[in-house]
């Protein structure tokens, strides 16, 4: 069933943003009398699922996800109809069009991507409102287990006030920040100071396999004692948090584990908040630190403010007030995508050992269905798509657009086998991009 919910979020998002990315293309050619001569959502090589003819132009669905397209005629694209550009150019044709007509189709695509983008982002921003925890709300530092991260010099503890000279506001901002930034400052133990992040910081995360950078210190949580557990008569129940050993003190699960190393091995006597109740309970700690217990660290934002760990601020926008929030989101989405395109084309920060194809969108999406979080991604890979298609490679938007604004600066028009040639180079450099990312995704899958 997981597999289902999230191969249908998967679809539906793919879906949305190619029919309206060639929308893009479809639209103004109509309105410049262009002959299109097909538009289809996913590539029909050798059949198709679905095509009907309408006018002149024929509408359909492929049997290869991997994209969509609209066949313009005229126009030197993927389909290289060669024999279409032998001919005389016809009135109806991409080619015969005015270079600043040619420019708004070609440029129509990545135009609906932003605008998308940035109406969802304020449609979410009127729907849902923000919640957020504050970065001055942190009031005890972070949680730091990544052993990447703690090489580079960040510990548990230490609270994150800037990253390159820029104010943390949020929590949710740290993690993005850290990972592309330089220059980390912290407080820790009531005095500041700078980190300075290795120039392949990217790598090792990603050499190093493992999940998760920063996270919230959060409270030690028994969710299961199991019938085979040594502590199975103590006492302690399901729900139980454990505040302290002896005359250690345990607010959080990290403070916990550091407890359990110091008395392993021995009985001891542990503080337990119970329902909003303190109680004390005897204990046996294995020789390898251990309870013989199930906990868990991972808390909902209501959860620990119901505990008294964190405030959390909701904010809800009026419909008005939503228009410059979301203009916002979307301005902050395209730089974050542009940072970390900028570390993915910079060998040196090893980025490019993340790449990932269909695989990896796949496994953006949640195995639950939450229409919040659907938007949410679907908004960014929006987003996405506009700025990859942008990209200066000549079977994409952006070499299309390179082209047109060279005729329209120097009035000379590249000659059609030029642009034959620049296609098939462009195709070229697609195609090994999409083999190279979904590579890493056959990689990753096989190597974990």
């Amino acid at each position: 069933m997981e597999f289902v919910i999230k191969i249908s979020q998967f679809l539906l998002s793919l879906s949305l943003l190619i029919v309206l990315h060639e929308l893009g293309h479809f639209i103004p050619a109509k309105l410049f009398k262009t002959r299109v001569e097909k538009f289809y959502l996913f590539f029909d090589i050798k059949f198709s699922l679905f095509k009907k003819k309408i006018g002149e132009t024929v509408y359909g669905i492929g049997w290869l996800p991997l994209g969509g397209y609209v066949k313009i005629a005229g126009m030197i694209d993927e389909s290289m109809d060669t024999e279409q550009m032998a001919q005389e150019p016809q009135p109806w044709e991409f080619r015969s069009k005015p270079a600043w007509q040619r420019l708004i189709i070609m440029l129509g695509g990545v135009t609906v991507n932003f605008l998308l983008a940035i109406f969802i982002y304020i449609g979410m921003s009127y729907f849902y409102g923000d919640t957020f925890l504050p970065n001055e709300n942190i009031k005890d530092g972070l949680a730091i287990e990544n052993t990447v991260a703690i090489k580079a010099g960040l510990l548990t503890g230490d609270k994150i006030l800037a990253v390159d000279g820029d104010k943390i506001e949020t929590f949710s901002e740290i993690s993005e920040k850290v990972l592309f930034g330089k220059e980390i400052l912290i407080e820790r133990n009531g005095s500041q100071s700078t980190v300075t992040m290795p120039e392949d910081f990217l790598a090792q995360l990603l050499d190093s396999k493992e999940k998760g950078l920063i996270d919230l210190r959060e409270p030690f949580i028994i969710v299961k004692v199991p019938d085979t557990s040594y502590n199975k008569s103590s006492g302690i129940k399901k729900g139980d948090i454990i505040s302290g050993i002896n005359d250690f003190e345990t607010k959080y699960a990290d403070e916990v584990k550091l407890g359990l190393e110091k008395f392993k091995g021995q009985e001891v006597t542990v503080n337990v908040i119970r329902n909003g109740s303190k109680i004390k309970l005897p204990l046996k700690i294995s020789d390898e630190g251990k309870l013989g217990l199930v906990y868990a660290s991972g808390s909902t934002p209501a959860t620990l403010e119901a505990l008294g760990y964190y405030k959390y601020d909701v904010k809800d926008y009026g419909f008005f007030e939503s228009f410059p929030v979301g203009l916002n989101k979307a301005k902050d989405k395209l730089i974050s995508y542009w940072d970390q395109l900028g570390a993915i084309f910079s060998p040196s920060t090893g980025a490019y050992k993340g790449v990932g194809g269909f695989k990896a969108i796949y496994d953006i999406f949640p195995s639950f269905w939450s229409w919040q979080v659907f938007w949410s991604i679907t908004a960014f890979l929006s987003i996405m798509l506009a700025v990859l298609n942008l990209l200066p490679i000549p079977a994409l938007d952006g070499g299309h657009v390179v082209f047109l604004l060279y005729e329209m600066v120097s009035g000379r028009k590249p000659g059609d086998k030029f642009m034959e040639y620049a296609q098939m180079v462009g195709f070229f450099l697609l195609i090994a991009l999409v083999l190279f990312a979904n590579g890493n995704d056959i990689y990753k899958a096989i190597f974990g």
